[in-house]
C-alpha cells in the first residue's frame, strides 16, 4: 500500500448494510430478508423458512464449507445479486460447532474441544469470524449486503444497575452472538404487539393475560429495550424504534436518516 496522503478522504457514505434479523417464530423474518434488493438466499440444513418464498436460493447448505464455497462462488463469479442472506443462525451453529469438533480431533461435542471448559466455544467463535471476513469481502468487492436471520430465545438477563428481568435474546452461543453485534451495521427485531388485560378473578386477585393488540401486523424494532436486541451505527441508528415490519418501510426511513 502506498500511503499518500493525497489519498485521505472527508465526507458520508452509506455503504452496503450488514444487517442482523432477529425475531420471534412465524414472524417474517425470511420474508424480509428475501425482500431485500436482489438477494441470493443460502438455506441452512434444519431451516425452512425460504421454501414457500419465490426467490433465488441456492441448494440446502449441509455444512459451513457449503456456505463458504457459496459465498466464495458470489465473490469469484459474474452474477447480479446484491445481497447474500444466510437463513439462519440457529441452524447454522450445529454446523460450525460440527466443523469445530472435525477440526480438533473429531471429538463428539463441542464441550470437549481442546480439553473443555468452555474452549470449543471460543474456537467455534473463530469460524463465525471467518464467515463475516468473508461477507466484508463481499461488501468491499461486490458491494454487497448482508442479512444473517437468527431466531430467538427468552431468558432471564441479571442487569447489575436494574435489576433482573426476562428478555429476548438470540439462541446463538453469546461468544458468537457478541462476535455477530459488533459486526453488524444494523440489528433488527421482529415481533407482534401484545396488550396485557388485568382480570378480577375474586378473593382479592388479580390474573393477567395477553391478547394480540394488531392481529394481522408483525412490527419491526430498530433499537434496544430491556425486551430484545436491536441497534445500528451510523444512518441505521437514527431511524424510528418501531415500525411496519417491511423492507421498503425500513430503508425509506433510513434514507430519511
Amino acid at each position: 500500500m502506498s500511503f499518500d496522503l493525497s489519498s485521505i478522504t472527508s465526507g458520508k457514505r452509506l455503504r452496503a448494510p450488514r444487517i442482523i434479523m432477529l425475531g420471534v417464530e412465524k414472524i417474517g423474518k425470511s420474508t424480509f430478508a428475501a425482500s431485500a434488493p436482489s438477494p441470493c438466499c443460502l438455506p441452512v440444513k434444519g431451516e425452512e423458512g425460504l421454501d414457500d418464498i419465490d426467490v433465488f436460493k441456492t441448494p440446502v447448505c449441509n455444512s459451513i464449507n457449503d456456505v463458504f464455497g457459496w459465498l466464495y462462488s458470489l465473490g469469484r463469479d459474474t452474477h447480479s445479486y446484491e445481497t447474500a442472506v444466510i437463513d439462519s443462525s440457529s441452524t447454522l451453529e450445529p454446523l460450525v460447532w460440527k466443523h469445530t469438533c472435525e477440526k480438533h480431533g473429531n471429538v463428539d461435542s463441542i464441550e470437549k474441544v481442546m480439553g473443555g471448559y468452555g474452549k470449543g466455544y471460543t474456537e467455534a467463535t473463530e469460524v463465525w469470524r471467518q464467515l463475516t471476513e468473508i461477507l466484508d469481502a463481499l461488501r468491499a468487492e461486490r458491494n454487497m449486503a448482508s442479512v444473517i436471520v437468527g431466531h430467538v430465545k427468552i431468558k432471564r438477563f441479571d442487569d447489575p444497575i436494574g435489576g433482573s428481568y426476562d428478555t429476548f435474546q438470540w439462541d446463538i452461543h453469546e461468544k458468537a452472538a457478541s462476535l455477530l453485534y459488533r459486526w453488524a451495521d444494523a440489528i433488527l427485531f421482529a415481533n407482534t404487539k401484545i396488550v396485557v388485560l388485568t382480570e378480577d378473578v375474586g378473593f382479592n386477585k388479580e390474573k393477567k393475560r395477553g391478547v394480540g393488540a394488531f392481529q394481522d401486523r408483525h412490527f419491526l424494532y430498530t433499537q434496544k429495550r430491556p425486551s430484545h436486541p436491536g441497534g445500528g451505527r451510523g444512518a441505521f441508528g437514527r431511524v424510528p424504534y418501531e415500525m411496519d415490519l417491511n423492507w421498503d418501510t425500513w430503508m425509506a426511513a433510513v434514507g430519511a436518516a
